[in-house]
Order: C-alpha cells, then structure tokens, then sequence
C-alpha cells in the first residue's frame, strides 16, 4: 500500500507540473500560483485514472476479432472462341493457348448441324453418238405433216412448234407445192432395201412416173446397187439422215453429223449432193432448221400421209392417199421399213393410185419440179 499511495503521490506530482506549464500559459490563469483546491482537485482525477487503470487490469482481455476477409467477386469466365473445324481428330490447340483446367468437368461437343447431303448429281443427258448401222425399229409412226401442235423437246425450255416453224421460215420449210395446175409429188422413205425398194420402183417403171425417194445414210451403204438404180430411172434422191434418229432430241453438232454423213454417201453413188432434208418423223427444231437454211438446204415434209407404215392392206392405203390428194399434195410412203413391217399394201396399191391421179388430171412429179427448184445444192 505504501507503495502505492508513494506512486500516486508521485504522479500527482508530475501532473501537477505538466498541468501547472499549461495552465501558465493560458492569460486568466497566467499570475495565479497553485492552490490546494487546485490540487485537491488532481488528486481526485489521478485517483480516478488509477481506479479505471485497476478495472482494466482486472477485466479478462478478449481475443481481437479475426477480420472478415472481403469477398471477391467471381473471376469471369475466359471468353471462349467458337469450335474450329476438327483436323483429323487431333486437337488444334495454339502453342501460347492454356490447356483447360482438370478440375472443370468437359462437356460434350454440341455436334453441328448436319448439312443437307448433295443429291445424286443429275444424269446427264449421254452426248448422241451415231449408232452402229442396223435395221431401223419398228416405226411408231409419223408426225403428221401439218397438224403437229406439241412442242418438240431440245435444249432449250420453248421451242417453236412445226406450224409455228413454218409459218417462220416459209420458204425453207415445205409441206405442199403450188395449187396451181394439177400436180402431186409422190415420196417413198427410209430405203433403200433389198425386198420393197426394187418393187416400187418397178411399178413406177411401168407407168413412167417418177418420184422422189428420202433415204437413209447407213441402209444407202448398205445397198449402193439400189441407189443407183434410182437416180439412173430419173428419180430425185433426198437425205433422210444416217440412221432415223428423233432429231429434236440430238444437239444441233450431232444433227450436223447425220446430215453430213449421209450426203457424203450418197454423194459418191448418185454424183451430187441432195438439196432436199425430210426428217425423220418429220421433226426438227428451229436451230436445226437455221442450220439448214444456213447450207442451202430445204426441209421437205407432207401434207397428205398414206399410214402405210401401219401395215394397211391396199384397199385402205388408196383411201387414205386419194381421199385427201389434192393440187400440190406431197404424199408420203415408205419404200422401206422396220424390222417386221410388212408393206405389202403399198405395193399392191400403188398401180391403181397412180392410175386414178392421172385419170383426175393430176401429173405425178418429183419434189423439184412441184417446187420448181434444183435437185442438187
């Protein structure tokens, strides 16, 4: 206790002093001395700071609360680029690029949406080539000259019809000669051959008619003998192509192959080159035809049809040749046919329609002279 009361007395002491200086220097207190209410009154608060230092000292000290630590924001995710194309199955990952994190979970690839698979290229149409010469098939038919509306098919999506094509091209497109005087054209297609050819001719040999013959290129090698029985009996000889094709449905390169082809035999057997093209099936294109024009050629059809390639008997290919002859006609026969295709009603009917056009004043003549042009180019 001694000590402790010499401690405060001490540090009343040195308060006092402390206090004293700053007291001095304050003007209303400047001359005052220390008195003992001045004093009485230090010692009470150096009692009391020391009661306060006592409790302190006392008091059980707490433990300092450990600072929270501030949460920090998420980290944000790295920015990711978009799948690159797969590369044979290896990763195409860039040197300086961090490899993913174990710890985080890869998911699947999405997989890309499949793409449409191309559909089966188109079938090109195969480029026409001359077929190895054979008997021509069995006909399905002529177009009827003149009446043939439907357009025919080619390269390109409007083709003009055979009327239209006429109407355009009058002068090198023909159905008919002039109605003035009293002539017909008979024509006889696809020969040459060994069987119907040689008969026909031996009936216009007896009436002394001559006609005008289309015919076709590889049946002309095949029976050159025939040929020039033909042009030597005062007979015409037209192209009527190498082997029969559709010729709407060729290019216009391989309809000039046809054409060229043909005249270059007959040609050789009959010493000039035929002025007059009738198509097969009577079908052509208008590029074709420009061609055509282009070379000093005319198309040729008819106008009056016989359907003996029908297989008619005489009695109905009569009717269908004299019902509808009329002054300029162009009639269509056939010397020749398909394989099977009988003809024998043409021959059979030919003495007695020749008979009957001359006993109605018609004079039978050949294509040239219905036309009044040359037979040659």
């Amino acid at each position: 206790m001694k000590r402790r009361h010499l401690y405060l007395i001490a540090l009343s002491l040195l308060l006092i002093v402390v206090y004293g200086c700053g007291i001095g220097r304050e003007k209303d207190n400047s001359s005052q001395p220390f008195g003992p209410d001045t004093t009485d009154s230090l010692l009470s608060k150096v009692e009391q700071n020391s009661e306060r230092t006592q409790e302190q000292a006392v008091l059980p000290k707490l433990p300092a609360a450990s600072p929270v630590p501030e949460k920090q924001a998420d980290p944000a995710p790295p920015a990711t680029e978009p799948p690159k194309p797969s590369t044979g199955g290896k990763e195409n990952r860039s040197p300086a690029e961090p490899k993913a994190s174990p710890s985080v979970r890869e998911q699947p690839p999405v997989p890309a949406a499949q793409a449409p698979q191309p559909s089966e290229p188109d079938k090109h149409k195969e480029k026409a080539k001359l077929s190895k010469p054979k008997p021509l098939p069995k006909q399905s038919g002529e177009v009827a000259a003149g009446k043939k509306t439907t357009r025919q098919s080619s390269g390109t999506s409007s083709q003009l019809t055979l009327s239209e094509l006429r109407a355009k091209y009058p002068d090198s497109f023909r159905l008919k000669g002039s109605s003035k005087g009293k002539k017909v054209a008979l024509t006889f297609d696809d020969g040459p051959d060994q069987r119907f050819t040689p008969q026909v001719l031996d009936v216009l040999k007896k009436y002394n008619v001559k006609a005008t013959f289309f015919l076709v290129g590889y049946r002309a090698e095949a029976n050159p003998a025939v040929v020039k029985r033909i042009a030597k009996e005062g007979h015409v000889i037209g192209n009527h192509s190498y082997n029969h094709p559709n010729f709407p449905k060729l290019p216009v390169t391989v309809f000039e192959q046809q054409i060229n082809r043909t005249q270059n035999i007959l040609s050789r057997l009959i010493g000039y080159e035929p002025k007059y093209i009738r198509p097969p099936y009577g079908a052509i294109n208008e590029e074709q035809l420009q061609w055509a024009i282009k070379n000093q050629f005319l198309i040729v059809n008819w106008d009056v049809d016989s359907l003996d390639w029908k297989g008619l008997d005489a009695k109905q290919v009569s009717a269908n040749i004299l019902n509808h002859a009329h002054a300029g006609a162009i009639i269509l026969q056939h010397s020749a046919g398909g394989d099977g295709q009988n003809l024998s009603g043409t021959i059979e009917a030919l003495p007695g329609i020749i008979e009957k056009l001359q006993a109605d004043g018609y004079e039978l003549v050949t294509i040239p002279q219905l036309l009044n042009m040359s037979k040659s180019k």
